[in-house]
């Protein structure tokens, strides 16, 4: 039997890339091994798809042994934590140490811009920029993968309340131009490297929407996608930020939120590529067709409407 693909991330609930990624390798035919952090009703469906699932954590080494053993190629992804460079030189050390042929690894479109001698305020950028150092000095085959800002954060995250209660679209972005990537097509482009990984060993791919557009333009498509007027409230970064953490968001997460919110001002996110049409022959989803597919998320119930 052939040695299967470990997907790491594969039961993340923000985006689910890594559980859509272990779906789409599954219809290819291809033998999968999911990683998940707990034992729990996601870990099921994805064994019900057909995965092998493994219980692991990636700061352990002695459960990321159990779950590399046997695999060849890897998917690197873990959600924005302070522990995220040692989880990717743990992991790195254990994948190094099997012989792994092929590391796809998730990063950051931000990291483009970085340097030894240029970095930004967000925490989780650094750690990013730091990752893909230390996975290039290790010598593995790597892959960099690197999508600008999801659809799922801000937008499907960050918008839906203020959209439902005030028609209103309220983010700190200014007049910053951006072109967010919806997970499904970040997921497509993982698959499609994971399948055939070896022609694209050492190159860095960058994703993006389809568009870079300022968010009145968008608000303009939110209009269209749910029949009503939807309008953008630029909104101060330092108030909003202090909103999420009365919400008690993590302070790294925050921290790195709002240090995007300052970026977009600054119009560090005017950034467009063809590699999601490139890398899979399909065109990515644009903003309005994203609002569409979640128009319910944007949209108040009749019942609550009536209360």
């Amino acid at each position: 039997m052939a040695n299967p693909i470990l997907v790491t991330g594969a039961a993340g609930r923000v985006g689910a890339v890594g559980r859509t990624v272990t779906e789409l390798l599954l219809k290819q035919g291809k033998a999968v091994r999911a990683m998940v952090r707990n034992e729990d009703e996601r870990a099921q469906a994805l064994r019900d798809m057909g995965a092998e699932v493994v219980v692991g954590n990636l700061l352990d080494l002695d459960s990321m042994h159990r779950v590399i053993a046997g695999c060849e190629t890897v998917y690197f992804s873990t959600s924005i934590s302070d522990a995220y460079l040692a989880a990717t030189v743990n992991t790195a050390a254990v994948a190094k140490h099997h012989g792994v042929k092929a590391f796809i690894n998730m990063s950051q479109m931000t990291v483009s811009q970085m340097s030894i001698t240029a970095t930004t305020p967000s925490p989780q950028h650094k750690l990013h920029w730091l990752s893909e150092q230390a996975l290039n000095w290790s010598g593995l085959p790597v892959v960099h993968v690197r999508p600008t800002v999801f659809l799922e954060g801000f937008f499907l995250t960050l918008t839906p309340d203020s959209v439902r209660e005030s028609n209103q679209i309220r983010l700190p972005f200014g007049e910053g131009k951006t072109s967010p990537v919806a997970a499904e097509d970040v997921a497509r482009v993982i698959a499609a490297l994971l399948a055939n990984p070896q022609p694209h060993i050492g190159k860095i791919y960058h994703l993006t929407g389809p568009q870079s557009e300022n968010m009145r333009f968008y608000a303009q498509e939110y209009s269209k996608a749910l029949g009503r007027t939807i309008t953008f409230q630029d909104i101060p970064v330092e108030p909003w930020r202090d909103e999420l953490l009365k919400r008690g968001w993590p302070v790294h997460v925050v921290n790195h939120l709002a240090a995007m919110g300052d970026l977009h001002r600054a119009g560090r996110f005017d950034r467009l590529s063809d590699d999601v049409l490139t890398l899979t022959g399909q065109r990515p989803l644009s903003v309005q067709e994203f609002v569409r597919k979640n128009a319910a998320t944007f949209t108040a119930s009749a019942k609550a409407k009536e209360a």
